[in-house]
């Protein structure tokens, strides 16, 4: 039972994280354990992780909740991010082999080839989002803190990335492209406390710019 309720944990908690489930989504325990299979139990306990995690809110009257965040929610996770990226960074920064960096560098070239395409904002922001997670991600994975690369993860949901690029001007777009190279030159360079500076500054930057517009609107 208890390999069922991590199997049932791991397929919600991806399907929340990825945004194939969306903020404030309902999550049934009868409706999930059909279309899995299982019976409600495994479900049951797999939700009550999520709600420890703080990915699902359940209550006695509304049931269980994909979790939905206000601007105290967000201001924390990014808080958050920008703690434990910049510490990322300094870990890797030592460690990044020169085909690491060049990987990092081509996801830059990417990233900015893409903001100049003629796209459509619906294709090209998840695009963004998609070519974004895989620059952070590396960063975390050359750290080879799997800790590190748990905590982190639960903090960059999906859903919020495509929102901070939603609300991007395209000033603020350019300098967040312009973090991510300064971010692969701090490192090329050997240079951990440049690199931590740069991804501090990068993460609290995409913050204001979130708050700012969820406090005009």
């Amino acid at each position: 039972m208890a390999k069922i309720a991590s199997t049932v944990y791991e397929q919600i908690r991806t399907a929340i994280l990825s945004g194939e489930l969306s903020n404030s989504e309902r999550l049934v325990e009868e409706d999930l354990a059909v279309s899995l299979g299982i019976s409600r139990t495994p479900v049951r306990e797999a939700l009550r992780r999520l709600a420890a995690e703080g990915l699902v809110d359940v209550s006695p009257n509304r049931g269980a909740r994909v979790a939905e965040w206000d601007a105290d929610d967000l201001r924390e996770i990014f808080d958050l991010r920008s703690i434990l990226e910049s510490h990322a960074c300094e870990l890797a920064t030592p460690r990044a082999s020169a085909a690491e960096i060049a990987f990092l560098e081509n996801i830059c070239d990417e990233m900015e080839a893409l903001a100049k395409t003629e796209l459509s904002s619906e294709q090209r922001l998840p695009a963004l989002a998609a070519k974004n997670r895989i620059f952070h991600g590396k960063i975390i994975e050359i750290s080879n803190s799997s800790r590190l690369g748990l905590l982190i993860e639960t903090l960059i949901h999906v859903p919020i990335v495509m929102q901070t690029y939603k609300v991007y001007s395209p000033q603020a777009l350019e300098r967040s492209l312009r973090h991510h190279r300064e971010i692969v030159t701090a490192m090329k360079a050997g240079d951990e406390v440049w690199a931590a500076n740069v991804m501090r500054a990068h993460v609290l930057a995409a913050r204001e710019e979130v708050l700012g517009r969820n406090e005009a609107d």
